[in-house]
C-alpha cells in the first residue's frame, strides 16, 4: 500500500512538472506582477504622462528575471523579447490594468478571492523558473555551484532585485530600498530554493526534480497565499533566522548600526550607555534645559 501511494505521488509530481505554463500560468504571473507596479506611488500618473516609460516598467516587472539571468550567463539581454506571444500578452495585461474603462479589469483582478488564485499560479511559475535557471546554468558550468545558485536566484526574484532600475525609469531614486538590504519573503525563498535545486542538480539531494518542484511549489503557494490573504509582510523564515543568525553572524554591531540609522528611539532595546543610546541623551538634554533656565533667570535679574 505504501508503495502504491509513493508511486501515485511520484506520478502526480511528474504530471505536475509537465503542465505547460503558457498561456494560463504566464497570464497570472503577468497580472500579479503588473498589479504590484500599479500599487507603486505615482505609477498611475506615470502611465498617463509617459505611457512608454510605464510600459517599460511593466516589461521589467514581467521579464526582469530573464534579463538578469542572461546578464549573468553572458547571453543577449534582449533575447527573451523575441518571444512575441509573451510580450503581446504582457502588453495586453498592462493596458487593461492601467487603461481599462472604469478600471473594471483592475477591480476584477484585485477582488481578493480572484487575486489569491492568481498569486498561487504565479508561485507555480516562480518555482519552475528557478528549476529551469539551475538547469540552464548547469549546462554552461557543470561544477559552478555558485553560478547555478545565482542564476536560479535571479530567475526566481529578478524583478525585486532590479527594483532600483525600475524606479529609475519612473524617475525615482531610493537606494535605501535595495532588495538585498531588505529581502522580502519571495527573494529569500528563491535563494533557498535555488540552493535546493542546485543540490538536486548536482545529485547531492536524493530526490527527483519533479518531486522537488512539486513540494517546493506547494510550500511557496501556501505561504504566499496566506501572506496575501492576511496582508502580512512577515516571512516564515523569521523565526528560524532569529535563532541561526545570532549564532553565525552575531547581532550586536549590526543591530546597533541599523537602529542608529533609523532613529534613537529603537536603541533602547539594546541597552548600554554608548554615545548613541537614550541613557546618554537624557542627561545632555537636561543640562541644556538647566543652562537655558539659568540664562533666563540671569536676564530677568538684569532687567
Amino acid at each position: 500500500m505504501e508503495l502504491l501511494s509513493a508511486l501515485s505521488l511520484g506520478e502526480l509530481a511528474l504530471s505536475f512538472s509537465r503542465v505547460p505554463l503558457f498561456p494560463v500560468f504566464d497570464l497570472s504571473y503577468f497580472i500579479v506582477s503588473i498589479l504590484y507596479l500599479k500599487y507603486e506611488p505615482g505609477a498611475v500618473e506615470l502611465s498617463r504622462r509617459h505611457p512608454m516609460a510605464s510600459w517599460l516598467c511593466a516589461m521589467l516587472h514581467c521579464f526582469g528575471s530573464y534579463i538578469l539571468a542572461d546578464l549573468l550567463l553572458g547571453e543577449p539581454l534582449i533575447d527573451y523579447f523575441s518571444n512575441n506571444s509573451s510580450i503581446l500578452l504582457a502588453t495586453a495585461v498592462w493596458y487593461l490594468i492601467f487603461f481599462c474603462p472604469l478600471d473594471l479589469f483592475y477591480k476584477c483582478v484585485c477582488f481578493l478571492p480572484v487575486k489569491l488564485i492568481f498569486v498561487a499560479m504565479k508561485e507555480v511559475v516562480r518555482v519552475r523558473k528557478i528549476a529551469v535557471g539551475i538547469h540552464h546554468a548547469h549546462h554552461h558550468y557543470h561544477h559552478g555551484w555558485f553560478v547555478m545558485i545565482a542564476t536560479g536566484w535571479v530567475k526566481g526574484s529578478g524583478v525585486a532585485l532590479m527594483s532600483n532600475v525600475e524606479q529609475l525609469l519612473r524617475g525615482v531614486w531610493k537606494p535605501e530600498t535595495n532588495e538585498i538590504l531588505h529581502m522580502s519573503f519571495p527573494t529569500k525563498a528563491s535563494l533557498y530554493g535555488a540552493i535546493l535545486f542546485t543540490l538536486q542538480q548536482t545529485r547531492w539531494l536524493p530526490v527527483s526534480k519533479a518531486s522537488l518542484i512539486f513540494i517546493f511549489t506547494m510550500f511557496m503557494v501556501s505561504c504566499k497565499v496566506f501572506l496575501t490573504a492576511t496582508h502580512s509582510h512577515s516571512s516564515p523564515f523569521d523565526v528560524l533566522e532569529g535563532y541561526i543568525c545570532p549564532v553565525l553572524f552575531g547581532t550586536a554591531w549590526g543591530g546597533n548600526h541599523h537602529h542608529d540609522n533609523h532613529g534613537g528611539s529603537h536603541g533602547g532595546s539594546h541597552g548600554g550607555g554608548g554615545p548613541g543610546s537614550p541613557h546618554s541623551a537624557l542627561p545632555a538634554r537636561s543640562k541644556e534645559e538647566l543652562s537655558e533656565g539659568s540664562r533666563k533667570k540671569k536676564t530677568k535679574k538684569a532687567d
